[in-house]
């Protein structure tokens, strides 16, 4: 990215690159930097509460999640991070991943179909709501046609990986990629710290929470950390129904492809359906697969309790790299330069779609009584 902010997003094609280099030393100080800030924001809520427990304070219980996070923002936005910590500072979007294939043991694959039928439905509500208020808000605002499609996929479905996507299918300049990643790692970061106390405040249950926070925040990493620091099962909730945003990253490209391509500002899709079909699983995240794999092989029986509490064990250690690496990757400094116009387009579909998602899980979980039946393992 030109004027970038840090990469704090779910950026497949980076994440697949990870550990590309053929130097694989190099990503060591990263990693260990990576296990250090994790494990000092375990500690850090060990010693919160224990120093409330002494002082007999009446506070929340700060989540090692948000620990994490936090010493992560410190140092890049203080001392800043050194170069030698980058490459393996970068592989928090494996870690990510990872963490969430293997948290597939801890669904049985009938609540994933149920929840991601649930959520499919509240996906497509809010998906197609928060595109038309974005690209409506980012003509009034004066943004170029492009930079409002490029906001309008990152906000409508996930985030980063959805821009970047998007990029070469649309031929958007690299200074609208840019302003459009600012943008959206900016409310990303608010949408952390907003939506949890939010939700505490509103009274949503772990699953109510779980589809909010999948429905609402556009970034995989940040949604994962936004669920967990609800509670535990919101986590997985919300890790699941990010999954089933995910997958649809495909179709909406496709269809921003093929509106600009009939525009002549964008190269052609191939006809007929196999191209389509190809352009599609291009753009699909093979993580998700990976997840509902697993999940039909803890659903077969095929692995035994001890077993699903050690991949439960693998799937915290890797998300607890992942939130160091969300608070290592976000460069506020850099997020300020993007300038108000993009920011302010990206508020707006941010409030739009947690509003929208919001109304749209109550109605269906207290109105309509659609719940998941069954909970995570």
């Amino acid at each position: 990215m030109a004027v970038t902010t840090v990469h704090a997003g779910s950026d497949e094609t980076e994440s697949q690159g990870a550990f590309a280099s053929t130097r694989p030393l190099q990503y060591v100080p990263g990693i260990l930097l990576l296990i250090a800030v994790g494990l000092l924001g375990k500690y850090a809520q060990i010693w919160w509460n224990a120093l409330a427990r002494h002082q007999h304070w009446t506070v929340p219980d700060i989540e090692y999640v948000l620990w994490a996070i936090l010493i992560g923002l410190l140092i890049t936005n203080t001392i800043g991070l050194h170069s030698i910590f980058r490459p393996g500072v970068a592989t928090y979007e494996f870690w990510l991943k990872a963490g969430i294939v293997v948290l597939g043991s801890r669904f049985v694959l009938g609540d994933v179909a149920k929840l991601g039928g649930i959520s499919l439905i509240q996906i497509l509500i809010d998906m197609t709501v928060a595109g038309a208020i974005i690209l409506v808000a980012a003509r009034a605002f004066g943004l170029s046609g492009k930079l409002g499609s490029l906001l309008a996929i990152g906000t409508s479905i996930c985030g980063v990986s959805a821009i970047v996507a998007a990029k070469g299918a649309i031929r958007a300049r690299n200074s609208d990629v840019s302003y459009a990643i600012a943008a959206i790692l900016a409310l990303g970061a608010v949408a952390l710290f907003a939506l949890p106390p939010l939700g505490h405040a509103i009274g949503l249950s772990d699953n109510e929470f779980g589809l909010w926070a999948g429905l609402s925040v556009d970034n995989t990493a940040e949604t994962t950390a936004t669920g967990y620091l609800f509670s535990d099962h919101a986590g997985k909730v919300a890790v699941l129904v990010k999954s089933v945003r995910n997958a649809l990253i495909g179709f909406v490209v496709l269809g921003f492809a093929l509106y600009w391509a009939a525009r002549g500002q964008a190269d052609e899709v191939a006809p007929g359906v196999p191209a389509k079909a190809a352009f599609i699983w291009a753009k699909f995240p093979k993580f998700v697969l990976g997840f509902l794999a697993v999940s039909a092989i803890a659903t077969a029986g095929w692995l035994s309790k001890g077993q699903i509490a050690n991949l439960a064990n693998v799937s915290k250690w890797a998300f607890l790299l992942t939130f160091a690496g969300v608070g290592l990757n976000t460069d506020i400094r850099q997020i300020a330069r993007t300038g108000w116009r993009p920011l302010v387009v990206a508020v707006i579909g941010l409030t739009v779609v947690a509003l929208v998602s919001l109304g749209v899980v109550l109605l269906t979980s207290r109105g309509l009584h659609w719940g998941i039946g069954a909970h995570a393992k």
